[in-house]
């Protein structure tokens, strides 16, 4: 096929909710077959919500570098920037062959979780970084989970292998900064505020608007998971125009 996609649907909309309750509640209902198997709404949702926790955790994971008070927090920040920019690689690849739009601004929600840790110093600041993140973690892993034991899509499935990697990492990494209040971020975890849906969705981006792209640091320790037929013809070339960089 020399790269290009085959699909029954011309075009992808960009999803209209991406909170996690579309996830846990979201029908198998395919809307496009492709040659890496059957894509459904719920695994489209799941590439742009990867995509999603990397706009707001990797410069999360930058300040903390700078902010973070004990080499445990700036340890986890190491972890966040790392982890994402292997994850968005892999999704920026994915995503055209896939014909997924990708947002390039996380939702209000997450922004809203910047301000609020960037806005802090000192031991507050490492509280609540270590908190928050570990409780939309723990509650993600949940997804990961799901995903992966469902997906009829390859290409899903292989970036769902990289998350769920990614996001135990990063849950443990938080754990180990001494910081995280577990019966809050259980409680949390299972007892989330009802939002608005405007709140969980991040924006679509303009039209023509290039992809930011979440740069790898020169001694990252993680990498992008191999996509099924790279190197074949499949694919290759997406995403690997040049990009405006975060970082």
């Amino acid at each position: 096929m020399g790269g290009a996609l085959s699909l029954t649907i011309v075009a992808l909309a960009y999803p209209a909710m991406l909170g996690f309750d579309k996830v846990s509640t979201a029908q198998d209902r395919v809307i496009a077959q492709t040659q890496w198997g059957p894509l459904t709404e719920q695994d489209r949702d799941f590439v742009v919500k990867v995509r999603a926790a990397g706009l707001w955790e990797y410069p999360l994971g930058k300040i903390a570098l700078q902010k973070g008070t004990t080499q445990a927090v700036k340890t986890a920040g190491q972890h966040l920037v790392d982890g994402h920019a292997a994850l968005d690689t892999t999704c920026r690849k994915i995503a055209p062959m896939l014909n997924i739009t990708l947002p390039n601004v996380a939702s209000p929600q997450q922004v809203g979780f910047v301000n609020q840790i960037n806005a802090e110093t000192g031991k507050a600041f490492d509280t609540d970084f270590a908190n928050i993140l570990r409780t939309t973690h723990g509650s993600i892993f949940n997804t990961v989970a799901k995903i992966r034991s469902t997906t009829k899509n390859s290409l899903v499935r292989a970036l769902a292998d990289q998350a769920n990697d990614t996001v135990l990492d990063h849950i443990t990494v938080m754990e180990k900064t001494g910081f995280v209040d577990f019966d809050q971020a259980l409680f949390q975890q299972t007892t989330p505020p009802k939002l608005p849906t405007v709140d969980l969705t991040p924006p679509a981006p303009a039209p023509g608007e290039p992809l930011v792209v979440l740069t790898a640091p020169p001694n990252a320790t993680s990498t992008p998971v191999a996509i099924p037929g790279e190197g074949t013809g499949a694919g290759t070339g997406a995403g690997a125009s040049p990009n405006p960089t975060i970082g």
